[in-house]
């Protein structure tokens, strides 16, 4: 038995309405914000001006629109104790964003050499997003296959159903925050994956050792104590993986903060619906089979 019980199956759905709403409030960020994909996705030309001396952000954006490039997205940067931009354009061919680099470095009285363009072309970026949806893809589809014959095809059901809440909400946030979608981010998806997928085994191993020789409790009960004996073992891993990721987020270089913002996200959420999605949907979902109905029914008053 564990030094403790928390009480968690009792308050299963309200832990399920929570996500519920989540789950909801994520699905309205994505159909009205939606994601902010980045060049890497869409295509265009990034444009890095490692030092921009004492030229303005305001400047800077006057000399593009002269130029006729429309919807730059100019960022000031720091490198190495000097300020720059980073500066992203909607043009996907590279002699015309050479060119209309040169022309704002001789607006803004900076060296065309300080300009650094790198161009992609919208072919690059479908085939980017194309692979980024099949690797998403295939992970759910080889996680439902080795949950099924490691433990039974319940258990992988309420595991990708846990896992989908995960990545719906920290796609969410991306949504509302505003966040740029980057090749990073779906590398710290499909980490999530694994992280999530990783604690929600855990409870599942523990309840599948307790449920066979099943006798003096309802299966209810026996996965809420099941939670409660790996609970501390999940925490500190929860924890302890979160420390260096926290640490990347607010000290690490722009491509660090990208994947730790949504590796941030992903394992507080994924620490969360193991217990509190795929642990009370299989528990309900077993409880409806003939062998543990009759022990929902004995010990009703304490399920």
């Amino acid at each position: 038995m564990p030094r403790f019980h928390i009480p968690f199956m009792k308050y299963r759905f309200v832990m399920l309405g929570v996500s519920a709403v989540l789950v909801v409030i994520s699905l309205v960020a994505l159909g009205t914000a939606g994601l902010k994909f980045g060049i890497d996705f869409q295509g265009g030309t990034v444009i890095d001006v490692p030092d921009a001396k004492d030229v303005t952000i305001e400047q800077m954006r006057t000399a593009f629109d002269d130029a006729g490039v429309p919807n730059a997205v100019i960022q000031t940067t720091v490198v190495q104790g000097k300020r720059g931009f980073s500066i992203r354009t909607e043009v996907t061919t590279p002699d015309q964003a050479t060119t209309d680099a040169r022309e704002v470095a001789t607006a803004v009285g900076l060296e065309s050499d300080a300009f650094q363009v790198t161009t992609i072309g919208p072919g690059w970026g479908k085939n980017v997003t194309n692979r980024a949806m099949l690797a998403l893809g295939l992970s759910i589809f080889a996680i439902l296959a080795y949950v099924t014959l490691r433990f039974d095809y319940k258990m992988s059901v309420t595991a990708v159903i846990a896992l989908s809440h995960d990545i719906l909400v920290t796609l969410g946030l991306y949504a509302i925050v505003g966040r740029e979608v980057t090749p990073n981010t779906i590398a710290a998806l499909l980490t999530i994956l694994g992280y999530s997928l990783y604690d929600t085994i855990v409870v599942f191993h523990r309840v599948k050792e307790n449920s066979a020789n099943l006798r003096k409790n309802s299966f209810m009960q026996m996965a809420n104590e099941s939670i409660n004996e790996v609970f501390v073992r999940s925490l500190n891993t929860t924890i302890t993986s979160l420390i260096p990721v926290v640490v990347m987020l607010f000290f690490g270089g722009e491509t660090l903060k990208d994947f730790a913002f949504a590796l941030t996200i992903g394992l507080g959420v994924g620490a969360y619906s193991s217990i509190g999605i795929a642990s009370p949907l299989y528990a309900m979902w077993k409880e409806r089979e003939p062998k543990f109905q009759a022990l929902k029914k004995k010990y009703a008053e304490a399920s």
